[in-house]
């Protein structure tokens, strides 16, 4: 029976007019969810498929509004050559920020969607249409970048009330024109959550950790090594085994330092010699003590 391929989810699209970042975060009582519900592309838009969903929508949407539809003519269309639109939910976000949404009139209780300013958040099989009401107000209320705003989203939807069949797994989906590994892809925030028990607080652990190792240092925590930092820094490489003297010479301080960087994939936060992102140091600090 098809409705035994029914996907209860919520979900949240979003833009930034400011970096041109596109993207979806998304819940499910679903496992996978993320190989689903999330689909976008950088200067085209964001969708997230989802109910009985109809993956189909995600490329077939994406190229729509590659051909310059807008989101509601997309949706339109989609629905329009879909004879099981009835059973299907989407939220489609274009790169001007323009969003729509749709649910069918067969998707189980709760379900629903709201637009505002640059977001679309929708649901089926939900507890009360707070929960995606709370996730459009969480977004628009937040601060800092798309994703940040995206993950405030789906915590306050899950604090709202959530999947009334309960959790199982999470993802958040985001693309910025050259914002991938190195430069060298659109893909720039890609994570999901399969299987856990609590899967949007999983899935925000993971994204500090992505932010950590991939997202850029920040001016005022670039320090200066000398005095008590530098020693503390020779403290703790020779702790983790990075040195073999607490007391090394230069050359060996900062060969080992680099090791340090490198086997940790810190490369993007690596500084000039002399200089270091205290977050590496905060990082160093918490894998010594947890030796």
């Amino acid at each position: 029976m098809k409705h035994s391929k029914v996907i209860a989810t919520y979900s949240i699209v979003g833009f930034d007019p400011q970096t041109g970042e596109l993207g979806v975060a998304v819940q499910s009582k679903f496992l996978g969810v993320g190989a689903v519900v999330p689909w976008a592309k950088a200067g085209v838009g964001a969708i997230a498929t989802q109910a009985f969903a109809n993956p189909a929508y995600g490329p077939d949407g994406l190229q729509l509004l590659s051909e310059g539809l807008s989101a509601q003519e997309t949706v339109d269309r989609l629905i329009e050559n879909d004879p099981e639109a009835a059973d299907r939910q989407v939220g489609i976000i274009d790169a001007e920020g323009r969003a729509a949404t749709f649910t069918g009139e067969r998707c189980y209780d709760w379900a629903g969607g709201v637009t505002g300013k640059h977001y679309t958040a929708q649901g089926n099989i939900l507890v009360n249409k707070e929960t995606v009401t709370e996730m459009g107000r969480a977004f628009e209320s937040s601060e800092g970048t798309l994703a940040d705003r995206l993950l405030a989203g789906l915590e306050a939807a899950e604090k709202a009330g959530g999947d009334s069949r309960g959790r199982q797994s999470a993802a958040i989906y985001v693309v910025k024109e050259k914002g991938g590994y190195g430069g060298l892809s659109d893909v720039f925030v890609d994570l999901r959550v399969d299987d856990h028990p609590e899967p949007i607080q999983e899935l925000s652990r993971i994204y500090k950790l992505q932010q950590l190792y991939f997202g850029e240092s920040k001016q005022g925590n670039i320090k200066r090594l000398e005095g008590e930092l530098e020693e503390s820094v020779v403290h703790h490489l020779y702790r983790t085994g990075f040195l073999a003297s607490e007391q090394p010479d230069s050359d060996d301080f900062y060969e080992a330092l680099t090791t340090f960087l490198h086997r940790e994939n810190f490369e993007g936060r690596e500084q000039d010699k002399g200089w270091l992102d205290l977050e590496v140091y905060h990082f160093l600090e918490r894998m010594d003590s947890e030796r």
